[in-house]
Formats: structure tokens, sequence, C-alpha cells
């Protein structure tokens, strides 16, 4: 009995001393939006620190992060649309470095290529696209290449025009692929991340079913495969991807909730894989829950779990590098909630930790 104890003792000591911190920004946007938050996930239990302010931004509803972890660039959504560069100081505040101009309107999300050599933006006001190549000091410098999107979807009211939502490129960061919510498309761009370049790809778009109004994407881990959540549609497709061409092929559309499910004024939102590609992870507002899907080896889902009651309009989540833990944010609740995640499965369990951020809105873990 005593070397039990002694054992449990050292056990907890042993799992104790492997905890840490993770970080992890949140992006606001709305009327009670501060700016850039950051908070903080106990690696062994969940347990959430309360976020505090970054720094002020107006409009910095995405973000991404340089791979060494010391700058943070966020959107600005204004008439013009910008991003801007905060340096992350010792102290955990950010310090604001420059902004630029995106050339378009509603900058609503960024990625950097993989060399870290550009930040990538686009323009969901006027659908279009812009590379700003990234300086030795962390700044941005103005806009290297710039590409305007055109056509239109069979919903008048939301696909009158193009509507870039996202930009994703592929882990070899030759290609960028943009889904557009207005056209349908998922647009595919050659990159030249040296010149700082977006040219149109031939074929130049990958196709989801009209009306659908792509918004996120996800590669798979592995490569092969890519999947895309559409957003009026409620749905998530899959799509095979050549790696050498950049062509893409649906293979796949599923609906991310049970025929059963509450839809009326939902749409889905974020997009994630788990790193070890078990799983894909769909967020669903109005609904107000997570769509968790298992991979097969062919690239194709299934619906493993519907996880409801996150926090209110679940807009964006992320998952922690190591994929042990999801952390999403609620729009709507101002609040953040932690799921454990189940490596071998990728299924979810609420911790039942939660914590206040206003507004809150996108989820990025610091490298």
């Amino acid at each position: 009995m005593r070397h039990a104890l002694r054992l449990l003792s050292l056990m907890s000591v042993i799992s104790a001393a492997g905890a840490a911190e993770l970080t992890y920004y949140i992006g606001t946007s709305g009327a009670q939006a501060q700016g850039i938050l950051r908070g903080t996930i106990d690696s062994a239990t969940g347990k959430l620190t309360e976020p505090t302010l970054l720094a002020a931004a107006k409009g910095a509803s995405y973000l991404a992060i340089s791979k060494d972890g010391k700058v943070i660039y966020s959107t600005s959504e204004v008439a013009g649309g910008g991003v801007a560069a905060y340096r992350i100081l010792a102290d955990g505040k950010g310090q604001l470095i420059n902004a630029e101009d995106t050339k378009g309107k509603g900058c609503t999300h960024l990625s950097i290529d993989p060399a870290g050599h550009n930040l990538l933006a686009a323009n969901y006001g006027s659908g279009s696209v812009a590379c700003l190549p990234i300086k030795a000091d962390g700044s941005l410098a103005a806009v290297s290449s710039f590409d305007q999107h055109v056509g239109t979807g069979p919903d008048v009211k939301r696909q009158a025009g193009p509507h870039a939502h996202g930009i994703y490129p592929d882990a070899a960061g030759k290609f960028v692929y943009v889904p557009d919510l207005g056209t349908d498309d998922v647009f595919i761009y050659r990159l030249n991340a040296g010149k700082g370049t977006l040219t149109l790809n031939a074929p130049q778009s990958g196709r989801v079913a009209p009306g659908s109004g792509p918004r996120h994407l996800a590669f798979h881990p592995q490569g092969g495969f890519a999947y895309v959540c559409n957003e009026m549609a409620l749905t998530v497709s899959t799509f095979a991807v050549n790696a050498d061409t950049g062509a893409m092929k649906e293979i796949q559309t599923l609906p991310t909730l049970p025929s059963d499910a509450y839809s009326a004024g939902a749409s889905t939102a974020e997009i994630f894989c788990l790193p070890n590609g078990k799983a894909l992870y769909v967020s669903n507002r109005g609904n107000d829950s997570l769509a968790v899907f298992a991979i097969g080896a062919d690239g194709k889902l299934s619906l493993s779990q519907h996880m409801m009651n996150t926090p209110a309009t679940p807009r964006g989540f992320g998952l922690s590098n190591d994929g042990r833990w999801l952390v999403c944010a609620g729009q709507k609740s101002g609040t953040i909630n932690a799921y454990r995640v189940n490596a071998s499965t990728g299924r979810l369990d609420d911790t039942y930790q939660s914590v206040k951020a206003a507004a809150s809105c996108c989820i990025i873990f610091a490298p």
C-alpha cells in the first residue's frame, strides 16, 4: 500500500514537472472588442488563465504569428482594409511596429508563407488578395502582389460579387489557396516567396456546389487532401490535391450538422485538422457546436461527434501544437472554453474550463 502511494505521488510530481503553460492569442471583433488578447492553458489540466490585453487594436479579428513567435500580425476590418505588425515584448505586451494597406476592402484573413518571407491577406469586402513582404525586423513592406477576383454566385444577397474569405499556403510554399464565398471558387495561386508574387494558376480554382459559400480551408498534415468548410451550405468538402499542379478534385461533401440538428440561421466558421491527421474539426455558429470528423486513409470524412454547448457563436477556435487541446472562442458569449482531445479518435471532452474574453473570434497558438 505504501509502495503504491509513493508511486502515485512520484507520478504526480513527474506529471506536474512535465506540465507547461501554452500561450495562445485571441483576435476580437465587435462593439466590445479591445484588440489582441493573450491567454494561457495548462498543458496537463486544461486550466485557462484570464486573458490579458496584448495590444489595443481596431478590427483585429484574425491573427497570424511569426515562426519564432516574436511578431504577431492582425487584420483591420475598416474601409480600405489593412494589416498591422506588433512586436511581442518580454512583459507580454505588444508594441506596434507598422501598418500597411492591403489595397482592398475588409481584410478578414491572414497567413504567413512557410519560409516566413511574406504575409498573405484576403480582402473579403472587395474580393481580392494581397502579398506583403516581411522585413528582417518583422515589419511589413508595401503590397508586392495583388489580384482582384471576378465572379458571382446564385445567392443575390450574399454572392453579388467576390468575397475572398481565407488564404492558405500549402506546406511546400508552392501554391496558395483562397476560398471565395461570393463565387463558390477556391482560387489557386502560384507563390514565388522570394519575389513576393501571387500568380493565378492553371487550373485557376477548385469549385464547390453553387450557393455553398466556401469560407475557410485546412490541409491534411500528411498532404494530398484539403478540406473546405462551406459557410452558407453548412457543409464540408474534401478535395484531393495534386502537389505538382495545384489542381483540386472534389471527392466528398458532407453536412456539418446531424440531420435532426437545429440549423435555422446557422453557418460554419472555422476548420482545422488534428496535427496527427486523424480528425477534422468545424465550428457551427447559430447551432453553437463543433463537428468532429474522423479522417480515413483515403482522406474522406465520417462524422464521429457533435459537441454541443460551445461558447455562443464559435467563430474561431485553435488547436494546441501538440494536438492535446482545443480552445474555442465565443464571439457572442465573450468566453473561451477548453476541450481535451483524444489523440487516437480526435473526439473531444469538455473540461468545463471557461474564462471571459469579450468579442473573441479567433484563436492562434504560439509556436
